[in-house]
């Protein structure tokens, strides 16, 4: 910390955090080695008012974390834009930690189609956060919140066991072939208890285990390959199966995806948008099938929402897909109907057909 006294302006505290960085981006030597750093300053004005020091300096802090946010090597000074963003997030914090205990949090599930018959073969679990004054909150705004106070372990136990007490229930009213997918994310992936939680939730709830795939960004198990052998091989031995996550948006190799124990390819829906359309996306998406099959792979195109679109997958081989054409994320009493109405289709069909 480096309290500035008889500061004049803005411009001149901006001058000193540019001098200070400029000093000690300067390389040194440290045991014969040159060594560069760089510095992220948080710059808070006296002359806004403080009635407190802790104040000032839990705002210099707020400013140093947008700096590093914006790229690190740089000053910003704290603003009440700032101040607004951060009461927002510390209450965010705060509901988000009484949300589990409250029931605030939801699943809906959206189905996944195959298509060798056009009928829901399983589902992707997706969490919602229904907030008492904001409505839904989509996971993107509260999943990194929940991981960085700590709070994802809990939550993705919870969303596994809920999701495989419906498939459960769902499996013995329909069909017993139905399967659930389940998102990890990275913190729960590369922390130490996803295997003893997933073990957990398949005892409790009776689930058949290889009717239930985790779900698994390709950024997620590339960030550090061995260690994903390690936790995919656990999971393996659960019986249960895995999926790729948006898969063709990372950087897997394909030596690495060789030796990786999964059983699905999902492609991602960047690819799928407007594939009737461009030739370099239809191209990709070729590749992708034709390398999944080789390895043993099925597939499912995401983001599906025109039949042109699903036509053109089903020529090419894709072995399911998931998106607004067939079906949006549905709560799980939509998601009943839909099964039920799927089941007297299928009733009427055989009755057509034998009479």
């Amino acid at each position: 910390m480096i309290l500035l006294d008889s500061i004049g302006s803005a411009e001149h505290a901006t001058m000193v955090a540019e001098r200070i960085m400029a000093r000690l981006a300067e390389p040194f030597e440290m045991a014969g080695h040159r060594v560069f750093v760089t510095a992220s300053v948080g710059i808070a004005l006296s002359a806004t008012g403080y009635a407190d020091v802790e104040d000032i300096l839990r705002d210099a802090d707020i400013a140093m974390y947008h700096a590093k946010k914006a790229g690190r090597a740089r000053w910003v000074i704290f603003d009440r834009v700032m101040q607004l963003a951060a009461l927002r997030r510390l209450q965010m914090e705060a509901d988000l930690r009484d949300a589990l205990a409250q029931s605030q949090l939801v699943l809906h599930y959206q189905p996944i189609v195959s298509l060798h018959d056009d009928r829901i073969s399983g589902f992707e679990a997706l969490l919602r956060w229904n907030h008492p004054a904001r409505g839904m909150v989509p996971p993107n705004e509260f999943i990194p919140v929940a991981e960085e106070i700590g709070l994802i372990g809990q939550i993705g136990a919870w969303v596994l066991a809920q999701a495989c007490r419906q498939l459960c229930e769902w499996q013995q009213r329909f069909d017993i072939r139905l399967e659930m997918s389940v998102n990890v994310s990275a913190v729960q992936f590369n922390g130490d208890e996803l295997a003893g939680t997933v073990r957990r939730v398949l005892r409790d709830t009776g689930v058949v285990p290889s009717t239930l795939k985790l779900e698994l960004t390709e950024s997620a198990v590339m960030a550090d390959a061995e260690h994903a052998l390690v936790v995919l091989a656990q999971l393996k031995a659960l019986g249960v199966r895995v999926s790729l996550d948006d898969f063709g948006t990372g950087y897997s190799s394909l030596s690495y995806l060789r030796r990786l124990p999964i059983d699905t390819l999902k492609i991602d829906r960047s690819f799928v948008s407007q594939l009737d359309r461009l030739d370099d996306k239809r191209q990709i998406v070729d590749v992708v099938l034709t390398l999944a099959h080789a390895l043993g792979l099925d597939v499912v195109a995401e983001g599906v929402e025109t039949d042109a679109e699903q036509r053109l997958l089903r020529d090419m081989g894709s072995d399911f897909v998931q998106g607004y054409f067939y079906y949006k994320p549905l709560t799980p009493e939509a998601t009943t109907l839909a099964l039920a109405q799927q089941g007297n289709m299928l009733t009427t069909s055989l009755s057509e057909t034998f009479g």
